[in-house]
This record gives structure tokens, sequence and C-alpha cells, in this order.
């Protein structure tokens, strides 16, 4: 197993998404494989924006079996669900509050904090008495939080790093990169423990066939 501490996981992430919560319980292994997480908020809505999707909870069937799916993933696992009182809610505060830390462990510590309220507690993250709470929970009440997600400067810095994982090719949350390398999804886990044990594997056959022309387009009318 690596244990090279130099070896880091960006994980982009908004805690509107469920799954950004089921991947964060997932991160003792990736810390027991040697890896240090560096936690990445951006706006989820912003992404679907700039390519051109919507969310699971504007497709009425996605939205029923996306739930579907993250109770039943955690019941097989045994993780305690309650969910947020409304959904999808406006995570702008709770964002803004993980990007105004700079330290990487209090802001690992922080998001880790936020999804577990939000998703296993019932949490409403959009409400500022809660957010409060939390950042008090886990220690960080000094930082003055309540007063940075507010200052405009806090405000384009998550605009930014929304943008800049844009261009790093991020589209959906959560989205995890190892080496440069994305891995989107909670279940994604898996390969990239794999890639980490795997860092040259043969890509030689995707290269060539993403050099493959589309030949067919749907109609969108």
């Amino acid at each position: 197993m690596n244990t090279d501490d130099n070896l880091t996981v960006q994980f982009y992430f908004d805690p509107i998404s469920p799954y950004a919560w089921l991947a964060a319980r997932d991160f003792p292994r990736l810390q027991a494989a040697g890896l240090q997480i560096d936690c990445k908020p951006v706006l989820f809505a912003g992404l679907l924006n700039a390519h051109g999707q919507k969310g699971p909870a504007e497709i009425p069937a996605k939205r029923v079996y996306t739930f579907y799916d993250v109770v039943r993933t955690a019941q097989q696992r045994g993780y305690p669900f309650q969910g947020p009182p409304s959904h999808p809610f406006n995570p702008l505060r709770p964002l803004r509050a993980c990007i105004a830390l700079s330290n990487r462990q209090e802001r690992l510590r922080l998001s880790c904090a936020l999804l577990q309220a939000c998703w296993e507690q019932g949490g409403d993250l959009s409400n500022l008495a809660t957010l409060m709470r939390i950042v008090d929970e886990v220690g960080l009440s000094e930082r003055h939080l309540d007063v940075a997600i507010e200052d405009p400067a806090i405000k384009a810095a998550l605009s930014n790093a929304t943008n800049a994982a844009i261009q790093a090719g991020v589209f959906g949350v959560p989205t995890m990169v190892l080496n440069g390398e994305l891995f989107w999804g909670a279940d994604r886990v898996e390969t990239l423990l794999w890639r980490l044990e795997n860092p040259k594997g043969d890509l030689a056959a995707l290269e060539v066939f993403l050099q493959n022309p589309a030949t067919a387009s749907r109609n969108r009318h």
C-alpha cells in the first residue's frame, strides 16, 4: 500500500449532493492508503450551467431514484440517514464557510461535519443559526465565519473555485482528482484506490478511442 504523504486527493463537493456525503464517509479508507484530502467546495449549480446539464433533482424520475439509491446504500453500509428538510436547498452559505478556511485540515473538518449534519441529522445548512452551530461544534467559532460568508472576497473565491473546477474538467459532484485524473461519484473510491496501486496503467487504447468521431447526434427539439 502506498504511504506517500505527499499524495493528495482533491475532493470537489457541494453539500447539496447526498453522494458527496457517501463519498466523504470513505475518507478513512483514502487516508489509510496514505492519501491526504483537500476539500474543494464548488457550486454544483455552476457546474450544471457550464455543461448544459440538469441536476438529478430537476428530473422527477431521477430525483426519486436518486434518493432510493442513497437510502439503500446508507442502509447497506449501516449509515444513519435523515436528509435535509428541503431539497434542493441553497448551499451558498456552507460553501462559503468552507472556502473561507485556508487551513486544509480545518476545511476538511468543517466539510465532513456539514455533510454529516445535512444527511445524517437532517440539518438545514441554508439556515445561518444551524450553520454557526456546526461551526461551533467543530471548534471553529473563532474564525468568525458568519462574517466571512458575507465578504465579497469570499463570494468571489467560491465563484473562482467553481470556474477553476470547470476548467479542470469537473462536471459533477463529488469528483475526486488524483494526480490530474478525475474520479466522479461516490462509487469510484475503489477505482481511485486501484489507480493508486497502478499509477502506470496503460491508457493507450483509451487515447485511440477518444479520437474516434461521433456519427450521430440527439435531436433536442
